[in-house]
């Protein structure tokens, strides 16, 4: 209390100032994810609703046992699939923090609205194949924004997630093996035809989940060890126009006095680099890792005129 009594007005204005200004960009930031969760919703009710239900062709996940739900009982696809996910999301509370839980019960809830009012209209196809390959790219594409904005549609990813910390199976591989019996019940219901257009409209959808998630221009992470960092930044400023951070290291058994250097480069400039990269120090080392995502910074090339 003394040290806000004396400090200066001006710097009381200032502290204030900031913090308003910090409020806003977080509810801006918060405002922003749901909204395009709310699109994502939209946008996946549309490939549902339109393509995918109306042909017996289902996804995987909660959403999968929900359309085949509404099939056996006649109970709408927007209230069993809140029922069933409900445990899931509780679950997910618990493992892996409020903020997701409440962005993946917002997502659910929104696509069960926006299913009830797409379900109102027509099927935009009736032929299975049709439906499977553009319901299923409609649908990755909403199921992706969700997921890239911090949500999620299935429940049993959540649980997927989890045991990929606690099992030796990946998380894909624990997916994979659950929808497993999903598309076989599918099978059974509907027919095994369906079933294997379903089982095209999961790739499809898990492709096209990853586009959206990763960005359609993949880019890369590259770091550098070398003790020819002075013409290895160059090589890389001027030769290739990049940015580059440069970190100090050291050679942990020889003691040699190196430099890391970190650059962003896309898919198409990776040969390229390692090319120069050789040119300048053929020992160098070199390691390529994927970016899934960018925030600040400047990462496109310098404009050369």
């Amino acid at each position: 209390m003394d040290n806000v009594l004396n400090m200066p007005v001006t710097d009381i204005y200032e502290k204030h100032k900031r913090n308003i200004v910090r409020k806003k960009k977080a509810l801006s930031f918060y405002f922003r994810k749901l909204l395009l969760i709310t699109i994502g919703a939209a946008i996946a009710a549309i490939g549902l609703k339109l393509f995918l239900v109306p042909n017996n062709i289902i996804d995987g996940g909660v959403v999968g046992l929900s359309i085949m739900g509404e099939a056996i009982t006649g109970v709408s696809f927007g209230i069993i699939m809140p029922l069933l996910s409900l445990p899931f999301v509780v679950y997910g509370w618990k493992r892996l923090g409020k903020a997701f839980a409440l962005y993946t019960l917002y997502a659910i809830i929104a696509l069960s609205i926006f299913s009830g009012i797409f379900a109102q209209f027509d099927p935009l196809t009736t032929d299975s194949f049709l439906a499977a390959i553009f319901g299923g790219i409609i649908d990755g594409i909403g199921v992706g924004l969700i997921i890239r904005y911090g949500g999620s549609l299935d429940g049993t990813e959540i649980i997927a997630i989890d045991m990929d910390k606690r099992t030796v199976f990946s998380t894909g591989e624990i997916l994979m093996f659950i929808n497993l019996f999903i598309l076989s019940g599918a099978g059974f219901l509907f027919g095994y035809d369906k079933a294997m257009y379903s089982l095209v409209a999961y790739f499809v959808i898990s492709k096209m989940i990853d586009v959206v998630v990763k960005g359609i221009n993949e880019v890369y992470s590259v770091m550098i060890v070398t003790s020819e960092y002075e013409d290895m930044r160059d090589t890389l400023v001027h030769d290739l126009n990049r940015g580059v951070t440069v970190l100090h290291a050291e050679g942990g058994y020889s003691g040699e006095e190196k430099r890391a250097l970190y650059c962003i480069v896309s898919r198409l400039e990776i040969d390229k680099l390692k090319e120069a990269v050789q040119d300048v120090d053929d020992r160098a080392f070199l390691t390529v890792t994927p970016v899934n995502d960018i925030v600040g910074g400047k990462t496109n090339k310098k404009n050369n005129h």
